[in-house]
């Protein structure tokens, strides 16, 4: 009898993935690693390649797999510090140093692996194969490659190292990490293509602040992953990654309406409110009141039971709470119920992926329906190029849209009267456009605010005169019989006073 024909449908099943332990590595590559499988994961001393390997075996540990640490430059002693100070325990993983320090005692193995010689590459590779066959481990890490380059002193003996341990671990039945230190001349292209995929990290200085981290998928065979840089950061726990955020990949259905400000006057100017799904970017010179007229869409939302968080990147929150409670503005009740949220950001020690990461976690755990970005200043100076600035928030943005979040966006511009230069310009991004400016009237500042665009519907085409007080936002009528009100010294044509008296509370 012949042999029982196969099942084709059987073979065009995608076998099931296996975790990285990194919940945001698994995300970029759409589930996790092929299992049975040997990845390089490469980078520069203190990249972070030690700290996802751990977070690798450690996952397969937590599944009830036998997994093996092979280490050839870190003692276990050295491994099991690390492992403690991230809050992690090694019991359920095996250690096999290469070689072990007592080993190098003995008269029979003068050879170690910090003595290069000839017969010692064969010797190395055979202790491993001998490790591997005893324990039988599904999860290997071999850490790292650049002991084997030594230990090989030419390309063409590493190259075949190399495909021996890739040919034996493939016939074991179980998923290897190869680690390696990038310690070799130039790209080791070799490597890249025996491994059935690449993971490279980086380290960045920059020039003020702390050091910055991200990682890329150089390839994966046969695997759909998300390209490009991802930020990451160390803390204790391990290895915490944030995806490249792709808006078109987040879709939901939300009701559509306006949102109300809570003062009738301003809401008239925008033509009855700014709409849900939509970008509004708050422009003007420094203490104008961009940040207070920004706060009181965050009050009015709290005010119909909805969640709004506000990530400062110049002002304190005590700063925050003490301007609001000059301007008769209900902020601390609202942020004693768990309405609104003021989240501090340090520039410097942030990252452009963590801050999006921050502001996902904000909309689909914490359901934040009004995102306050103040101002988009502090977070210019967390890029290295404003290009990628731009991009960046491009993304941003449309994913909040797509999620019928009410973006505010604020941005100072230099100078406080006269002409102004705006750092970036992001109007073009943003649904709604309101300029603040202050103007100077027999011998007095004041302030004039206007829609200069909104993309969804009408708005005032007027300039108003607005000023902020204990009794909180007061609105005048148009400035009809001034001209050159954004010149900052506007020419006054009329016969009556058209300006807010000290006593107007203004329109309502």
């Amino acid at each position: 009898m012949g042999e029982p024909s196969k099942d084709p449908k059987a073979e065009d099943v995608d076998p099931p993935r296996i975790s990285t332990g990194s919940e945001g590595l698994d995300n970029i590559l759409g589930g996790g690693l092929d299992a049975d499988r040997l990845y390089l994961c490469e980078g520069r001393p203190g990249t972070g390649k030690t700290t996802l390997a751990l977070q690798f075996l450690l996952e397969g540990a937590r599944r009830g797999e036998t997994t093996l640490y092979i280490s050839l430059s870190e003692t276990e002693r050295e491994l099991r510090l690390v492992a403690k100070r991230h809050g992690w325990s090694l019991d359920g993983i095996a250690v096999f140093e290469l070689v072990p320090p007592e080993a190098s005692l003995d008269p029979s193995r003068e050879l170690t692996v910090f003595h290069p010689a000839e017969m010692e590459l064969s010797e190395t590779t055979q202790m491993v194969f001998d490790r591997v066959t005893a324990l039988n481990p599904s999860r290997i890490v071999f850490d790292s490659l650049s002991e084997m380059r030594l230990l090989a002193q030419n390309s063409l003996r590493y190259r075949r190292q190399i495909l021996a341990l890739k040919h034996f671990f493939t016939s074991r039945a179980c998923t290897v990490l190869m680690l390696d230190d990038m310690s070799s001349q130039g790209d080791d292209l070799q490597l890249h293509s025996i491994a059935h995929g690449v993971i490279h990290l980086e380290q960045i200085a920059v020039d003020y602040g702390g050091e910055r981290r991200r990682l890329r998928v150089v390839k994966m065979r046969g695997m759909p992953f998300r390209g490009g840089y991802h930020d990451f950061t160390i803390k204790t726990g391990g290895i915490e990654i944030y995806p490249r955020l792709v808006a078109s990949e987040h879709h939901r259905s939300f009701d559509g309406g306006v949102v109300s400000s809570g003062h009738e006057g301003l809401d008239a100017m925008v033509g009855g409110g700014l709409e849900r799904g939509t970008s509004a970017l708050l422009l003007g010179a420094a203490g104008v009141g961009k940040s207070s007229l920004a706060l009181s869409y965050a009050i009015a939302a709290a005010e119909r039971g909805e969640r709004s968080v506000i990530y400062a990147f110049d002002e304190g929150q005590g700063t925050i709470s003490a301007r609001a409670a000059s301007l008769g503005l209900q902020l601390q009740p609202a942020m004693d119920a768990g309405l609104i949220r003021i989240q501090q950001v340090d520039p410097a020690e942030l990252s452009p992926g963590e801050f999006t990461s921050l502001v996902r976690n904000a909309v689909e755990v914490d359901d934040a329906r009004v995102v306050i970005i103040d101002s988009l200043n502090g977070y210019l100076s967390a890029m290295p190029d404003e290009r990628f600035l731009v991009l960046q928030m491009h993304e941003l943005l449309s994913y909040l849209n797509q999620l019928g979040v009410l973006s505010i966006l604020v941005l100072a511009q230099h100078g406080l009267v006269g002409p102004m230069q705006t750092p970036i310009d992001l109007s073009y991004l943003s649904d709604s456009v309101l300029m603040l400016r202050y103007f100077e009237f027999e011998g007095t500042v004041r302030r004039a605010l206007s829609v200069v665009k909104k993309r969804s519907g009408g708005h005032e085409q007027t300039i108003r005169e607005f000023r902020l007080s204990p009794r909180g936002l007061a609105i005048g009528p148009p400035l009809k019989d001034f001209s050159g009100v954004f010149t900052g010294t506007p020419q006054y044509t009329g016969t009556s006073s058209p300006l807010l008296a000290d006593d107007d509370s203004g329109e309502n």
